[in-house]
């Protein structure tokens, strides 16, 4: 089994070992757990669900806000694209979803975000306002490395399969295939990652790391606040 932690760059590995605990704990969260083994309720599944649709266009605006302050034009196409595929293939996986349980694009543009879903929103997109390009992206980054990381893991646990008739078949394998991932290339977003550590000083490097567990930690609560299908309190 490969998370992409047993050859990582210099910093990047920073940001998993600062993160450690929180990484792991989104693996054992009872959320994840009932989605693999299939018995996870239909109505936390389409919460989550409506609730990532809406996530997913604040990362899609976190990653063209990052393009644009990259001064070399390789990089800067890389978040245009990261952003496009952020859009175009995770929503299509949710509209498929939204077909069987029952909602389409109005409903998640009428939807309100829970507390945690605007928080994390709030906390990426004020990085790339107001931290480096570096703190940006390591802000960012948590999301599509966990969730290749959690595949990983689940593929391994299911012996590198799942049925057919397994209620969140789709969803598995759109993370947990290791064929050649089409949403996010980890490697060269991990690439960029320890690139731009080079460039700054320690106390900027030591606030992305700060970022980068933050984001971690707001993916564990992600998972939570679908499994108590979070509302607010007034």
């Amino acid at each position: 089994m490969s998370d992409f932690a047993d050859d990582l760059p210099a910093f990047p590995r920073r940001c998993r070992e600062h993160a450690a605990d929180v990484w792991g704990a989104s693996f054992d969260h009872p959320f994840v757990r009932a989605l693999v083994d299939g018995s996870l309720a239909p109505e936390r599944f389409k919460f989550y669900q409506m609730q990532d649709a809406r996530y997913l266009e604040a990362i899609a605006d976190a990653f063209v806000r990052i393009g644009t302050r990259c001064p070399d034009p390789d990089d800067k196409l890389w978040f245009v694209e990261a952003a496009e595929r952020a859009l175009r293939t995770e929503r299509a996986l949710h509209l498929h979803y939204g077909e069987r349980l029952g909602y389409g694009p109005e409903d998640l543009r009428s939807l309100t975000l829970t507390p945690t879903n605007r928080a994390y929103q709030n906390h990426m997109l004020e990085r790339t306002e107001r931290g480096t390009r570096l703190e940006a992206l390591a802000a960012v980054a948590p999301c599509p490395w966990l969730y290749r990381d959690l595949g990983v893991r689940i593929w391994d646990e299911l012996g590198g399969a799942v049925d057919d008739d397994h209620p969140y078949a789709d969803w598995i394998r759109r993370y947990a295939d290791p064929a050649p991932d089409e949403a996010m290339d980890i490697g060269a977003l991990l690439e960029r990652l320890d690139r731009w550590a080079q460039e700054v000083d320690d106390a900027a490097r030591t606030r992305a790391l700060e970022a980068f567990t933050t984001s971690a930690r707001y993916e564990w609560m992600f998972w939570e606040q679908a499994w108590t299908q979070q509302a607010w309190p007034v």
